[in-house]
């Protein structure tokens, strides 16, 4: 799973960075607002969720978080700010926030809250079908769809399309893929994940579909359809 923290005391943002990796997170850390909206608005880096201190130099981290959602961004946002007046939080949670954490806080507190908040996106996604042009996918019966046609993918295969189809039109690296799929520490070789793309394209032509894993040579794949230039 792969977090963007957006703190600009780096002292604090490299402490909870340390922690975070403990618990077995990727962490990508941004320390001032502008950068910090580049990272947040780019859907192909595949942030799960986003920890964003609320009071940055440059851009603020209100100004982000909405920024994320106008564009469609949907992951889970906890806003970290000293701000913690009644009226700050219903602002933050008015404004697209998923959870408001006023500092100081405890790491065991933010970890329990990021666990809390990873759960409940995951389970209603289970719950219904992912479409991407002409295809439809069954998380929970694994079952890919086409039209008339339907097929069934093995857990793994599952797996992988899923990152595929959740950010279709994506860049999505080989690394990134990794993470996702078997986590940070793996002994798994590159060889193994080309098997696995190459698995699904020949899913995707048994049910006729017009998408594609197209690959971007030195840079990963994406998920497009075949009129895509």
């Amino acid at each position: 799973m792969k977090i963007l923290l957006i703190e600009d005391d780096m002292e604090l943002c490299t402490s909870i960075q340390e922690e975070l990796q403990k618990a077995g997170y990727v962490v990508d850390c941004c320390y001032d607002g502008e950068i910090a909206m580049i990272h947040a608005l780019n859907m192909e880096y595949c942030y799960d969720l986003a920890v964003i201190d609320r009071m940055l130099p440059i851009v603020d981290g209100m100004t982000i978080m909405q920024a994320m959602r106008r564009k469609g961004i949907s992951i889970p946002v906890i806003i970290i700010t000293g701000m913690s007046e009644l009226n700050d939080r219903i602002e933050g949670l008015d404004n697209g926030a998923d959870d408001y954490l006023v500092k100081p806080f405890h790491i065991p507190e933010l970890l329990a809250r990021i666990r809390a908040l990873t759960r409940r996106p995951a389970e209603i996604r289970q719950e219904a079908c992912i479409c991407f042009a002409d295809l439809s996918f069954d998380q929970t019966e694994h079952t890919l769809s086409c039209g008339a046609n339907s097929l069934l993918l093995t857990a793994r295969e599952s797996e992988v399309l899923s990152v595929f189809i959740t950010h279709p039109q994506s860049l999505i690296s080989r690394d990134r893929l990794i993470y996702k799929i078997w986590g940070t520490y793996t002994d798994i070789v590159p060889g193994n994940v080309d098997n696995y793309i190459s698995f699904l394209r020949k899913r995707l032509k048994e049910i006729g579909s017009i998408c594609e894993i197209k690959t971007i040579y030195g840079a990963g794949y994406r998920l497009e359809t075949k009129n895509a230039g």
